[in-house]
């Protein structure tokens, strides 16, 4: 149950919020959470992680979301955030899911699915078509709810990701969100800028 959570989409943080914040991804990364630190963040590591997001947020390639209780404590739950995948022209209409996390004693109350429902929401209201996202091979719960939430998988590096002396496969997902009108699909046919004939 979500019962007294409350969405938060910052756009700046104030100290006491980077501490709340801070506290969640560390609790995450020292239970082992594949959220990308190989060893519990400093403070000084999650506030630049937090800047650098809040900057692409203040300038529409991003978009940040908080889970924080509802009790008055204002902790800090889970996050997740959705980026524009590049500055290049060609891929602005793509963005990736990033940093979808839980605080360990939050978990079973469906954050994460929260979360990531209201990032698709978010996308979608912003224009974009393609939701991606990369999960670890042996994260099966989240795979499967990503998989509730619509996405499908389009690709597989084995061992792509490294921690320590253990290799996992990296599992690219994708979420098609709709295209406006007037818009043609080509896929992978020879037609069209950059196009070549196969060959024989």
């Amino acid at each position: 149950m979500t019962d007294r959570v409350e969405l938060v989409w910052p756009t700046t943080l104030d100290d006491a919020l980077r501490a709340r914040t801070h506290r969640m991804v560390h609790a995450v990364s020292e239970t082992g959470g594949a959220i990308g630190y190989l060893a519990p963040p400093s403070r000084a590591e999650t506030d630049g992680w937090l800047d650098g997001v809040l900057a692409d947020v203040r300038t529409g390639d991003a978009a940040f979301v908080l889970a924080t209780s509802a009790d008055g404590s204002g902790e800090v739950l889970g996050c997740a955030l959705w980026r524009r995948r590049a500055t290049v022209a060609s891929y602005r209409h793509t963005a990736e899911l990033q940093q979808v996390m839980t605080h360990p004693a939050a978990r079973g109350r469906g954050i994460g699915r929260l979360l990531v429902s209201a990032l698709i929401e978010n996308v979608r209201t912003a224009g974009l078509e393609l939701l991606l996202l990369g999960v670890r091979g042996n994260n099966h719960g989240a795979i499967a709810l990503y998989e509730d939430l619509g996405f499908r998988e389009w690709g597989r590096l084995p061992s792509g990701i490294a921690v320590g002396d253990e290799r996992f496969d990296d599992v690219r997902m994708y979420l098609e969100l709709g295209r406006p009108d007037g818009v043609a699909v080509h896929g992978s046919a020879a037609v069209g800028a950059g196009a070549s004939a196969r060959r024989a």
